[in-house]
């Protein structure tokens, strides 16, 4: 059997641990243009390259997020801190996808609210150059610099809704991550530093000054975390509280400017 027919795909894939294999091997074969490009392609999943880096793309919240080496793949448990932020913009809302990756929140703020301005930043060039694929082909902007840095000055005190998905996993947990986070993602977008809430507290240290009053920031984190989280962003003026989805292991924060 050759090793680019689809049993011999699925057994290449199960050899290196896939536990998906027959799931994935069709994404694959789907994705291939070609024998010798699936050959590649398999090879590279069988190396331990993420399935969403190796097809080029993520399912998110309905949408196909281009992605690609050296880019955060996004979650699913964070399409539920999206909803959450679908479900307070109001049409023509004025959004920030803050620590953006590749723009997945961006882009379904773009795709789901009627007339949204969306503006996203991001600290890595790499993670940019793909949320610029993701977001301005919707009519977003994508700006490169360090949190709030690199947004337009004209956005202060008028974001009605800021999705902020900042890295939250503790420094000493990295290295418990699974290979193809710690091997093929950017530190930048994990390490969330000594308790995993270093990055959430400059984020809630200049969240007010960019909200509009009864605007919203919507941060994931970590059940553990969950009190730990609400405290910084309660010290900088914000009401807060915490939602969960059980299904999706996902927790949201959510904090309000009076």
């Amino acid at each position: 059997m050759s090793d680019t027919a689809p049993g011999g795909v699925v057994a290449r894939l199960r050899a290196a641990g896939c536990v998906f294999a027959e799931e994935e091997a069709a994404l694959l074969t789907g994705a291939a243009a070609g024998p010798a490009e699936l050959d590649a392609m398999v090879g590279r999943r069988a190396a331990g390259l993420p399935l969403e880096h190796v097809v080029g793309w993520a399912a998110f919240s309905g949408l196909r997020i281009e992605v690609g080496p050296g880019v955060f793949v996004p979650r699913r448990r964070t399409e539920f801190l999206v909803e959450r932020a679908v479900a307070l913009a109001r049409p023509g809302a004025v959004c920030v996808d803050l620590c953006c990756g590749s723009g997945a929140a961006g882009a379904v703020l773009l795709d789901t609210v009627p007339g949204a301005e969306v503006h996203a930043s991001d600290i890595d060039p790499g993670a940019v150059r793909w949320a610029r694929r993701n977001v301005e082909p919707r009519g977003g902007r994508v700006y490169e610099g360090d949190l709030f840095a690199p947004l337009p000055p004209g956005l202060r005190g008028r974001i009605e809704v800021l999705v902020a998905n900042v890295p939250y996993v503790p420094s000493g947990d990295v290295a418990l991550l699974p290979t193809e986070a710690r091997e093929h993602e950017p530190l930048v977008a994990l390490d969330g530093g000594a308790d995993g809430l270093a990055v959430l507290r400059r984020v809630a240290a200049g969240a007010a000054g960019w909200l509009a009053p009864g605007g919203h920031l919507l941060v994931e984190t970590s059940g553990h975390q969950a009190d730990r989280a609400v405290a910084a962003v309660t010290a900088h003026g914000l009401t807060a509280r915490t939602l969960t989805d059980e299904e999706r292991h996902a927790t949201a924060l959510v904090a309000t400017r009076p």
